[in-house]
């Protein structure tokens, strides 16, 4: 059987707004074709670009320095955590309301897998409604995911945690216990429930706790 690759990811666009009061990324050249062109031979040009932006950009994970100065930045994490993980897909059913707890997890072997849960809500990306009333997980699920040894966690949501709880409590207790978060996912109903590998990993920055990904699945 073929292998299929799936990807699960925005794009990064000059001007898209990610989560709302941070700046969106600033795309442009810092060396443009024409200019290289009185560089080069004759017939030959390079484009060197630029690009400016926050970390939590388009679709990215999270490592434990996000939440804690102790904690394991980017360039800490092992690959092991962030690549060729088993994945599963979570459905959350139309209806279920914004809070997903851990009913939708029983019965599931799920130690050592990328928990993925896909909510629908990337259906509104690039649109005012994306950033009001999202999906997220309760402190519960987050509990229950540590609780059954999960290696990383996504969501096609806006945030992971209810944005209205400054306490943030699902990003303390995953990256309290150095499980990665992914948010802001798409394309979650492309991929099968279970039976595939699971990838998100970011440039290898030191002291950063957050930087976007390149997430996709490898099917068959």
């Amino acid at each position: 059987m073929t292998q299929q690759l799936i990807d699960v990811s925005h794009v990064v666009e000059h001007g898209m707004v990610t989560y709302k009061g941070l700046p969106a990324p600033i795309i442009c050249d810092f060396m443009s074709r024409e200019a290289s062109k009185e560089v080069y031979a004759e017939g030959t040009d390079f484009h060197i670009g630029k690009i400016e932006m926050v970390a939590n950009t388009g679709t990215y994970v999270d490592a434990p320095f996000h939440r804690y100065a102790d904690g394991k930045d980017l360039a800490q994490l092992p690959l092991s955590s962030l690549a060729n993980l088993e994945g599963v897909t979570i459905r959350v059913p139309e209806g279920y309301g914004r809070s997903v707890y851990p009913d939708l997890l029983a019965n599931l072997q799920l130690r050592g897998k990328a928990v993925l849960f896909d909510t629908g809500w990337s259906q509104y990306w690039k649109s005012e409604q994306y950033f009001e009333g999202h999906p997220f997980l309760t402190s519960e699920t987050a509990q229950f995911l540590k609780g059954a040894g999960v290696a990383m966690v996504g969501i096609d949501s806006l945030n992971i945690d209810d944005t209205e709880d400054w306490n943030r409590p699902v990003h303390t207790v995953l990256l309290g216990n150095d499980i990665p978060i992914v948010e802001h996912l798409t394309n979650l109903h492309g991929l099968p429930d279970a039976q595939f590998r699971f990838f998100a990993v970011p440039v290898k920055v030191k002291a950063f706790g957050t930087f976007p990904v390149r997430a996709f699945a490898a099917v068959g």
